[in-house]
């Protein structure tokens, strides 16, 4: 696929940053580690791939608004613009030697999200989509598993750690959606669930109290996929709510109602 110039400046930087967090993560034992909180861990490799990415987008669009989640938001001076970026999606794993995590960048135009990249650099994975252009794996184009049967689906999560906030909402909707479905999976890196409907390997994924910087690329590339991606609560936004459904067009409708009867 042939992208935009915002597009290769984003799989550009992704892969470096990619090469970097590997070079670490070959080291993991080495990290200096500090804590933002019981289960939520933030390294060096962490910092220092959020300052390579900030440093090459925003010298190559330094109108452009900034939303990261080491460094924060920074207004540009282009109100219509800006980066939402995770460095590396998945730093429980990375910490516990787990290759398992990603680096996601999206761009979001006018409050849409009009281009993405979700970069797995343990795999040597890049997803990517631009609005209308579709989703890409590498050189392959990407579409939604075709199952129609919840009880052949395969769904993923993210189940609060440390006791924090949504778990007995969570556990609700894993006593509510086991019984119906093939299994349930939780990764660690809600960039590479969403990522993974997209590819067709799973067919849902859903999550409450989420970030923006952990879906924002990956809804883009889900949608483009084929797939249909909303909020928990129907009448919001899912960057903007913090929650998010998202399945194949086959399944999503009953996915959502399974979540969403809480």
């Amino acid at each position: 696929m042939q992208g935009s110039a915002n597009l290769n400046l984003m799989i550009k930087t992704a892969r470096k940053a990619g090469r970097s967090l590997v070079k670490d993560f070959r080291e993991v034992e080495n990290l200096q580690v500090s804590s933002k909180g019981p289960g939520d861990f933030v390294s060096r490799a962490d910092r220092e791939a959020e300052r390579l990415i900030k440093t090459d987008l925003m010298e190559a669009r330094p109108t452009y608004g900034w939303l990261g989640e080491e460094t924060g938001a920074d207004e540009g001076s282009d109100p219509t613009r800006r980066w939402i970026v995770d460095p590396l999606d998945g730093t429980t794993n990375f910490l516990h030697g787990l290759p398992h995590w990603a680096v996601s960048i999206a761009l979001e135009h006018k409050g849409e999200i009009t281009a993405a990249v979700v970069f797995d650099a343990a795999k040597d994975e890049m997803f990517f989509a631009e609005k209308g252009a579709g989703a890409w794996l590498n050189e392959s184009r990407l579409r939604v598993s075709g199952r129609n049967k919840m009880i052949e689906g395969i769904f993923a999560t993210g189940v609060p750690f440390g006791g924090t906030g949504p778990l007995p909402a969570t556990l609700q909707d894993l006593a509510r959606l086991m019984p119906v479905c093939a299994g349930v999976r939780r990764w660690g890196a809600a960039a590479l669930d969403l990522a993974y409907v997209a590819a067709g390997r799973y067919d849902g994924y859903w999550e409450r109290h989420i970030k923006p910087w952990d879906i924002a690329a990956g809804i883009l590339i889900v949608r483009e996929a084929g797939g249909m991606v909303g909020a928990i609560d129907p009448a919001q936004d899912p960057v903007a709510d913090g929650s998010i459904i998202c399945a194949n067009d086959a399944l999503f409708a009953a996915l959502a109602k399974t979540i969403r009867n809480s």
